[in-house]
């Protein structure tokens, strides 16, 4: 039996009470972050505006020939760390670091909970096609418990993942003194949240601490330990897995983190093409993704879509409504054409996956739609007939 606690997610306490949709994409106001002009354009538009129009794209390109340039070994040792998950956009990264710009890239991966057939080939045949790699696999008697605390007080079954993917390039980068950490896209400006940082060709330590980890690590485990979560008190060093090196020591080493995206346009299409010619990446045998529309997004891991259906518990917008709006922004799709997209396929349930992903959260299926009515707001839903159904869409 479940013990009862309040929900943990102080993003819901943030959410405007009105819901709005943006008129040029179909994003909600809904999303954490995200912020709304007087005409109701979001800001990942108005930034998708400034890309195609107001960025100079050369100079960019030619700030980061420099940032390479300083950066690039000499001797053939590491140069930058790459978060590599074998998917599309890290092994679209890594391949033009090293043959289009002659770094000599290390990837890290943290292990999700439950890779997929489709996932662990493609990370295989990534690091086949010729990248040095690192896979961290956490304890599961840790893993398992943190997972089942993310889902149950945050409703995201994915904090610990998120933490140590989080953390594990940066650990790298400290026991290799490598100096320079280059992630993909600025996911704020891309899909929509805090604009802050959308002029900057990185996060600032302190933004990137406040927006990831914004629940202490060791909340969760106290809570685990006194609900009976954990069977014994983890050992400290199980725990590191999940915890950034200190700012302070970041900062004296000089290690930077950078968006390969603030550089060079951002297109999750392109990726994928690129992908597949040089790195091996094949898309989903199966066809879409549950949850959206796409053959090549979200493939890595058999729990994925779970984090997207919470987020569709949440927030009231899904994974399909997050690729659509960014299509509609990269001018593949119209806005018509996207709401279509978010009708048929936003909110719908992985169940092929549910046993598995029951199994992996220690949790019986009547806990687990507790715990979901529970993230329900009700602004967002309301019951009719018995059945909840979303109080506002997209039009």
């Amino acid at each position: 039996m479940l013990v009862k606690r309040p929900i943990m997610d102080s993003q819901l306490d943030c959410l405007p009470k009105e819901v709005l949709f943006c008129r040029k994409c179909v994003m909600s106001n809904q999303r954490p972050r995200i912020e709304f002009d007087a005409a109701g354009v979001c800001s990942a538009c108005r930034y998708a505006e400034r890309k195609n129009k107001g960025i100079d794209w050369k100079a960019r390109q030619e700030q980061f020939r420099r940032l390479m340039d300083r950066h690039r070994s000499r001797t053939g040792d590491f140069d930058v760390i790459v978060p590599c998950s074998g998917g599309k956009d890290s092994s679209t990264i890594a391949h033009r670091l090293k043959y289009e710009y002659g770094m000599h890239p290390l990837c890290v991966t943290f292990s999700p909970p439950i890779y997929s057939e489709i996932g662990w080939k493609n990370l295989r045949a990534f690091i086949d096609a010729g990248f040095d790699h690192i896979l961290m696999s956490p304890s599961g008697t840790v893993n398992r418990p943190l997972t089942k605390l993310g889902l149950v007080l945050l409703g995201d079954h994915n904090e610990a993942f998120d933490r140590g993917q989080m953390s594990a390039p940066f650990q790298v980068a400290v026991k290799y003194n490598v100096k320079l950490v280059m992630y993909g896209e600025n996911g704020e400006a891309e899909y929509g949240g805090t604009t802050r940082n959308n002029d900057n060709p990185g996060m600032p330590w302190e933004d990137f601490e406040r927006i990831y980890y914004s629940t202490g690590l060791d909340t969760l485990v106290k809570i685990g330990l006194e609900d009976g979560y954990f069977k014994d008190k983890p050992d400290h060093n199980l725990l590191d897995f999940y915890q950034m090196p200190p700012i302070g020591d970041l900062k004296k080493l000089g290690i930077q983190m950078h968006w390969f995206g603030y550089y060079h346009t951002w297109v999750p299409q392109e990726n994928y093409y690129y992908a597949a010619k040089h790195t091996g990446f094949q898309a989903n045998p199966e066809g879409r993704t549950i949850g959206t529309y796409s053959k090549y997004a979200q493939l890595d891991d058999l729990t994925d879509s779970f984090l997207y259906y919470m987020m569709f518990i949440k927030f009231g917008f899904g994974r399909t409504t997050s690729d659509a709006a960014h299509e509609i922004r990269d001018g593949h799709i119209t806005r018509e054409e996207g709401i279509a997209l978010v009708r048929r396929y936003d909110g719908e349930f992985p169940e092929q996956h549910f046993s598995a992903f029951l199994d992996y959260v220690d949790l019986t299926e009547n806990e687990f739609w507790e715990v979901v009515d529970s993230f329900r707001l009700p602004h967002i839903w309301k019951k009719e007939d018995g059945r909840w159904i979303l109080r506002h869409q997209v039009s």
